[in-house]
């Protein structure tokens, strides 16, 4: 019997019987949908074309969708929410990143020279694009045991990040939970890693300019040596705040750029360093901005520069709320068995999903990508990044299982 044909997988004890399977000519469907979205990658705020396919799409299945206020991204209802039961959210980011795509053995490689979906953005998009489709055929059969929201977000690259735009719009009212994935490439098509507690990293940017009288390299005394000012602050504070902050915190500092003078033998009157703030607690990240400031201040002064800092704050770190993650752990097991799910470690990226977070209980799990077998190891933000699309197929059946599983709890049989 054909998958299109099923309408549910066959029931075990670790099992549970489930529709929502993917069709055969929805997984061709999808796969096509994702190819051209990767053919044709759009930055944050510029997803014109992507919301217009998406948009498209959902209206041919019947729905009925409703572009955000910024112009791109949408949201769609599945069922009919009835203002009191709580709905669930499916979210996917649809922007793409500002690298070049420099595969060159796939029909489908970027069109555009200096944009590419190196983040698997175009695989989110159609596993909540297949979701929806699959489940608002159940809802057609009576089979959907409660609505559940598509979030198709832009600008997740962006600092701080779409989902703050979104939230504003009104994507979480009336939403219960949140759940979402992302694409892993360290983990092999056919699996999800899952995790409990802090999944990813706050990210926030800090730029740093120092100044004070330069004056020539044989008379350093009658200057603000201001190379070693910024030497000193590069190494000392993050030493600094390794001492003042809870070390379980996973708190880290690092600078991607330093800058100061331009001859070997004049002492400058500025100095520049940036770099990005991260961390796992939240509460840490909260007391982040002062503590950094102050270090960076006093050891500034210890070598009489003046500094003036920039903050910017970015992302909270995604924290899985326990149960939503459980009800993860079960969907997949349901689908695919306990074997397919793994502990997945933390990381020090950033997900501006952690802002939905501050509002409803959710969590994130990490969609296995990586081709069973094969020895290349293509990370995440890489021009050569691409994807096993079978995970599609296990995307979209691990929301499928996770939305009807939620529905089921929420609504039990009398």
């Amino acid at each position: 019997m054909s998958r299109e044909s099923q309408t549910a997988l066959p029931g075990t004890p670790d099992r549970p019987e489930l529709p929502g399977t993917l069709p055969d000519h929805l997984r061709a469907e999808l796969i096509a949908f994702r190819r051209d979205l990767h053919m044709h990658p759009e930055l944050g705020h510029q997803e014109f074309r992507t919301t217009a396919a998406i948009k498209a799409r959902l209206e041919k299945a019947g729905l009925r969708p409703r572009v955000l206020s910024t112009g791109t991204g949408l949201i769609c209802d599945v069922g009919t929410w009835d203002g009191v039961q709580p709905v669930l959210a499916l979210r996917a980011d649809i922007d793409a990143l500002p690298i070049p795509d420099t595969k060159t053995h796939v029909p489908y490689r970027s069109s555009f020279p200096d944009r590419a979906h190196a983040c698997g953005h175009d695989v989110h998009t159609v596993t909540v694009l297949g979701a929806g489709l699959v489940l608002a055929e159940l809802d057609r059969q009576g089979l959907l045991p409660q609505p559940v929201r598509l979030l198709f977000q832009p600008a997740e690259e962006v600092l701080p990040g779409g989902a703050s735009d979104a939230i504003e719009d009104g994507v979480l009212d009336g939403v219960g939970k949140i759940i979402a994935v992302h694409c892993d490439p360290r983990v092999d098509a056919g699996k999800i890693g899952l995790r409990p507690g802090a999944i990813t990293s706050a990210c926030d940017r800090l730029e740093v300019a120092l100044a004070g009288p330069g004056g020539h390299t044989a008379r350093p005394h009658l200057t603000t040596d201001l190379v070693t000012a910024a030497a000193r602050v590069a190494v000392d504070v993050p030493a600094v705040l390794a001492r003042r902050m809870d070390a379980r915190s996973g708190m880290s500092v690092t600078w991607g750029r330093i800058e100061a003078g331009h001859a070997c033998n004049v002492i400058p009157m500025h100095a520049e360093l940036s770099g990005t703030v991260r961390c796992l607690d939240l509460n840490a990240w909260h007391e982040a901005p002062d503590q950094i400031h102050a270090a960076i201040d006093e050891v500034a002064a210890l070598h009489g520069a003046k500094s003036e800092i920039t903050y910017v704050r970015g992302v909270p770190p995604v924290v899985n709320d326990p149960m939503v993650t459980e009800l993860l752990r079960e969907a997949m097991a349901a689908r695919r068995g306990p074997g397919a799910i793994e502990d997945t470690e933390q990381s020090l990226g950033g997900e501006d999903f952690s802002w939905y977070l501050e509002h409803v209980p959710g969590a994130m799990a990490r969609l296995g990508v990586h081709k069973p077998g094969d020895p290349a190891k293509r990370d995440l933000h890489r021009g050569d990044f691409d994807v096993d699309e079978s995970a599609i197929t296990v995307g979209v059946e691990f929301f499928t299982a996770a939305a009807l599983l939620d529905g089921r709890r929420a609504r039990p049989s009398r």
